[in-house]
């Protein structure tokens, strides 16, 4: 049904009110996921033309080792601007290959980024263990990885998260060699505060291929900005990973020339999603599902496509892409298909336990938020009507 925003902004406003615990009924629920789509189709319509808007947009497709000139309706599994050499591997792999393959050993972090999934519970992550790494969701000592190499099927690459790895970075060199002979793809995150020209040159001697930088968390520091050049003397990609908040939007563009300048090869742009520890930091501004699964900023994407335009326009010397709830998603469904899975299987989905309603009051009460079409509810949904 296409629910009129007036008659969602009721009901919603009455979903909220319910007890967290309180399940709704199967019409409630259909007025429910008719709001929904109402929401994500009135933003995936604007955002169809702001794509149009967008010169030289290109999508990664399965099958093409470049990337292909595209349009918003076309059935690729993300979209980037900016020359297609500089697209980073680890993405590629990410899309197409065996997925975003952790290894995990460093359960504490520098920072308490506002747009962390886990804001509030940073002292409260337990920890791998003494002298383990976390992989696959098992635990290994290093000297198990080449056991492991030799009896399971090797990934396309793997990355290093979880969560700030350069507050022990010195127990990092030797796995990270140990991938290298194995000829795997490795990929890191950091926000890049402790970075030097010692450990980058480390990194780089051990055999790290792509380093990503979250320049959101210290907001393009200079300090951060200068590392990222000492690390493109080190390591063959460099790059910026940033959740796409209005903050970093405002500091990218102030520090434009000095983060070009670095010689950093792409810019991925992630579109901001939310879990209950960093929701309430976004309280209050207009959200929406994509595919009842990551809940997200109206904002967030919004503004990663005004730095593709810019950058296409500009002729940025950098790859500028696109990672978008799409793009998890289609990462998903491929991933499912690689792993044998039946047709439609994806892991993506809801991060939720219970939706929250009351956080999707401020978009039903924006007057400049408009539903694409409207429909009178049908009998039986209609205010007034006894509606389980």
């Amino acid at each position: 049904m296409r629910i009129p925003r007036k008659d969602a902004l009721n009901w919603f406003r009455f979903f909220a009110s319910l007890p967290d615990d309180t399940p709704l009924g199967p019409r409630q629920q259909e007025l429910a996921s008719a709001v929904f789509f109402q929401i994500e189709d009135a933003v995936e319509t604007r955002r169809r033309d702001l794509l149009r808007q967008i010169p030289g947009l290109k999508g990664i497709v399965p099958g093409c080792e470049t990337g292909v000139p595209c349009g918003p309706e076309d059935p690729v599994c993300t979209l980037f601007v900016g020359p297609e050499d500089r697209f980073p591997p680890g993405c590629r792999s990410c899309l197409l290959g065996t997925g975003l393959s952790a290894v995990r050993r460093t359960n504490r972090c520098n920072a308490a980024c506002p747009f962390c999934y886990d804001y509030g519970q940073l002292d409260a992550i337990p920890p791998i263990g003494e002298g383990l790494w976390e992989i696959g969701g098992g635990r290994y000592r290093e000297e198990d990885l080449p056991l492991l190499f030799t009896l399971q099927r090797k990934p396309t690459g793997i990355s290093y998260v979880y969560l700030e790895p350069f507050m022990e970075i010195e127990k990092y060199y030797g796995v990270i060699r140990l991938f290298r002979e194995a000829g795997i793809h490795q990929h890191m995150y950091t926000n890049g505060t402790l970075a030097n020209e010692e450990n980058l040159r480390a990194l780089g001697k051990a055999g790290l291929d792509e380093l990503r930088f979250n320049l959101g968390a210290t907001g393009a520091s200079d300090r951060v900005i200068a590392a990222m050049a000492v690390a493109k003397r080190y390591i063959p990609r460099v790059g910026v990973e940033t959740p796409m908040t209005r903050e970093f939007y405002d500091v990218l563009f102030r520090k434009k020339k000095q983060i070009l300048d670095t010689g950093i090869d792409f810019m991925n742009c992630a579109e901001l999603h939310l879990n209950e520890n960093n929701l309430p930091n976004y309280w209050g501004e207009n959200l929406y599902f994509h595919r009842m699964g990551y809940l997200s900023p109206i904002f967030s994407r919004d503004l990663t496509l005004a730095v593709m335009k810019t950058a296409a326009e500009e002729n940025w010397p950098i790859v500028v892409h696109d990672c978008s709830n799409r793009t998890k998603f289609a990462r998903d469904l491929h991933l499912k298909a690689a792993e044998g899975g039946w047709f439609g299987q994806t892991a993506y989905g809801c991060e939720f336990e219970s939706i929250p309603y009351e956080a999707f009051l401020p978009v039903l009460e924006d007057p400049d938020f408009a539903f694409v079409a409207e429909e009178p509810l049908p009998p039986g949904y209609r205010p007034g009507d006894i509606v389980l």
